[in-house]
Formats: structure tokens, C-alpha cells, sequence
């Protein structure tokens, strides 16, 4: 079992942890690699260099769904051990300095012990390869608001809803379906979303610390909860909320702009483990 390595973020109080916010998955693929491209058109030359040698010609965005792609691998580590390490849990009114990590570990010590691997220049080029393409996805995965669950609803996966029509849960509407509304590959995704992000922005956004983006993915999680009955005030507690245009609407520009915050701050988080910052 990987060992679960103490996490940056301090556990300042105790915390009582309902049902885990397990989601079904990440950013569906097409959110992971415009996460990877926008991070990768923004790293420094050396890091660059850094990652080449580790991965090859595998690009960032290749390696971002890695963790995605083996999930239904039979293998014990992908059906148990590595399951709990693309989400952490933290209940409404707590910040990140308070989470309370599980025994098997969450996103966050996740992120710290495949951190470390990378920077070990004496560890395995494999084990190197697997900690950068992790790395690469958690970091994602932390700016989705839903994979800071509040520990009542796995992560919005317990959420039903109709979305146009379509029987869903909330969980996957920010996972895919706001992104796949736009019908554009992940490159052209990247591109729209890079012509939007000015010098400013990217210099606000450079930021390598897990718990200003698990703050901020629980403070929008909390307001991305669409209002019992939906939008067209039906539906109960107990039948699904039916969304549609005007949840897009409304919410579509949160999610890119944490697509392309994702994307400056794995660059920066990358830069400060292979650049040395």
C-alpha cells in the first residue's frame, strides 16, 4: 500500500465525516486535458525539459486521464487503494486547514506523497512517470467543486436530476455535461479558454497551495446546488431537479473559469516541484 504521506494542510479541529463524496469520476476527459494543455502552454522551459525526460513524448494532456483510464483495471490498487485519491470531504462552514483525512488517504495526500516521489531524481523513471500523470489529475480534479464533497451526497452523485431530459446526477453535470454543451475537442477548448485569460489573471491564479483551490472549489460548491423543484419549480425532495439551459447559463462560466485556473495552477504547482521554487 502506498504510504499515505502527512498532508501540507494542517488539521486545526476535528471533524466529523458523513458518507465519503466518492464520485463516479473526475473532470470527464475532455475537462482533464484542457486542464493538462493550458498548464502545459504555461511551465517554464526547464520544467519542460523536466517533464520530457520523465514522460517522453507523452504530453500532459495524455497523461491527465491516466488515472481515469485504469479504474477498471482488475488490479487491487486501482479497485481499492488508489479510489479514495481523487476527492477529499469537507462539510459545509469548514475550511481546508480543518479537513480530516481518511485512513486510506484522499486527494490531498495524495497530491503530497506523488509530490515527493517526483522530486526524488533517484526514484524509478516508472514510478516517477505514475506520481507526474497523478499529479497531473488531482490537481484537476481539486477544481472541480464537487470533488470537495460536503459529505452527505458523494459529491453531488447522490443529486439526481434531469438534465435536458436526460437522467443524471449533479456530479456529472459539472464533470461533462456543461462541457460537452459546447461540442468542442479539447484543444479548441483550450484555445477558447486561453483567449480568454489575460497576463492578469494568470498572475492573480499562480498559486501552488491545495487548500486556496479546496476553498475555493467548496465555497462554489455551495452555491452550485440548483434549488429543489429546479427550474421550473417541479419536483420534490425525493424526484430529480430538472436542469436545462438556464442552469447552463448560469453556471457554464464558473466552470470554464475553473478549467483555466486549474490548468495556471498545475503549471505553478509543477514549476515549484520540478523547478525548485
Amino acid at each position: 500500500m502506498m504510504p499515505i504521506a502527512k498532508s501540507v494542510l494542517s488539521i486545526a479541529a476535528p471533524v466529523v465525516v458523513l458518507t465519503l463524496a466518492s464520485p463516479a469520476a473526475a473532470w470527464g476527459p475532455v475537462g482533464h486535458r484542457v486542464s493538462a494543455e493550458i498548464a502545459e502552454r504555461n511551465i517554464s522551459g526547464k520544467v519542460r525539459a523536466e517533464i520530457e525526460g520523465i514522460l517522453g513524448r507523452e504530453t500532459l494532456a495524455d497523461a491527465a486521464t491516466w488515472p481515469d483510464d485504469e479504474r477498471s483495471n482488475p488490479d487491487p490498487f486501482w479497485q481499492t487503494e488508489a479510489s479514495p485519491w481523487h476527492f477529499v470531504t469537507l462539510p459545509d462552514g469548514k475550511h481546508a486547514a480543518e479537513l480530516a483525512h481518511p485512513p486510506e488517504g484522499d486527494a490531498a495526500t495524495a497530491l503530497d506523497h506523488f509530490a515527493a516521489v517526483l522530486r526524488d531524481r533517484n526514484a524509478i523513471r516508472e514510478d516517477r512517470q505514475k506520481a507526474l500523470r497523478f499529479i497531473v489529475h488531482i490537481v484537476a480534479d481539486l477544481h472541480q467543486p464537487f470533488h470537495a464533497g460536503n459529505g452527505t451526497d458523494r459529491g453531488g452523485n447522490w443529486f439526481n436530476v434531469l438534465w435536458f431530459d436526460e437522467p443524471q446526477n449533479l456530479h456529472w453535470v459539472w464533470d461533462e455535461g456543461l462541457i460537452l454543451k459546447r461540442q468542442l475537442s479539447y484543444s479548441e477548448y483550450a484555445d477558447r479558454l486561453e483567449r480568454q485569460m489575460t497576463p492578469e489573471k494568470v498572475i492573480g491564479w499562480w498559486n501552488s497551495d491545495p487548500a486556496v483551490w479546496i476553498d475555493e472549489s467548496t465555497a462554489l460548491r455551495s452555491r452550485a446546488y440548483p434549488p429543489r423543484g429546479g427550474e421550473l419549480g417541479e419536483g420534490t425532495r425525493e424526484s430529480p431537479v430538472s436542469l436545462s439551459w438556464q442552469y447552463a447559463w448560469q453556471w457554464t462560466p464558473a466552470m470554464e473559469q475553473r478549467l483555466e485556473q486549474s490548468g495556471v495552477r498545475l503549471a505553478a504547482y509543477l514549476d515549484k516541484v520540478l523547478g525548485g521554487e
